[in-house]
């Protein structure tokens, strides 16, 4: 059984606007997790809260960190990062910017789950509609060129407003249509923005949006966890 998490931790602001990553780390051994994709990571090389938070959130929880591509915004490095310890076989990154967007990315980590070798893609898409329906399609070739019997899990920050949008609609066909927990904003949960699906879909046993006190106040997005069994 893998449990593993998707978690936007918009750089670790709260929603009381103090950046926190000792609230973001306590929320992730709240979901007794072995493998979360992190979304927003700051990774600015200073003294302050938003310094470092891959490295520290880590070491905080007790995993290894795997980076994605990080791009230079907020005043420093910034994007998605994979926290596993389970052992990594191979990390690839796939580039999804668009022109004089911000820039996007897969981050496409193998690892082994029970010595089943089991490709992660963690995302986190653009807030243009454009720009997204084209990621999905970029994304969904990566996935017609992952060998069928291996299985796959993509998770991340979707940004897809729209329950039925096409977007949607291509990576149900892909995977099935998996549970969907509101997750956005925190504190009153309305919109489905995070998402994790699972081939094969039969692997998939539960998605669910962790909503415990703390995870409410320490970002804007609640974290969503899914069980998954390969057996």
């Amino acid at each position: 059984m893998l449990r593993i998490a998707s978690y936007n931790i918009h750089r670790a602001i709260g929603r009381d606007r103090s950046c926190a990553p000792t609230r973001i780390a306590a929320v992730i051994r709240e979901l007794g997790c072995d493998t979360v994709g992190l979304q927003e990571v700051s990774n600015r090389p200073d003294e302050g809260p938003e310094a470092m938070q891959m490295d520290y959130i880590a070491r905080a929880v007790g995993m290894g960190a795997v980076a994605g591509v990080q791009t230079a915004l907020y005043g420093g490095d910034y994007g998605s990062v994979l926290l596993t310890g389970r052992p990594v076989i191979s990390v690839t990154h796939h580039d999804l910017s668009r022109s004089r967007r911000e820039p996007r990315s897969v981050l496409d980590v193998e690892i082994d789950v029970d010595r089943v070798a089991v490709r992660v893609l963690l995302t986190h898409l653009g807030l243009g509609p454009f720009e997204r329906r084209g990621q999905v399609r970029q994304i969904l070739r990566l996935i017609a060129s992952i060998p069928p019997d291996q299985p796959v899990i993509l998770l991340g920050d979707i940004n897809e407003w729209m329950p039925r949008g096409g977007p949607l609609a291509w990576l149900h066909a892909e995977f099935g249509t998996p549970p969907a927990p509101r997750s956005f904003p925190a504190r009153f949960p309305l919109i489905a923005l995070d998402r994790i699906w699972v081939r094969p879909r039969a692997a998939l046993t539960s998605v669910t949006a962790h909503r415990s006190a703390i995870a409410r106040a320490a970002s804007d997005h609640l974290p969503i966890v899914a069980c998954v069994s390969f057996r």
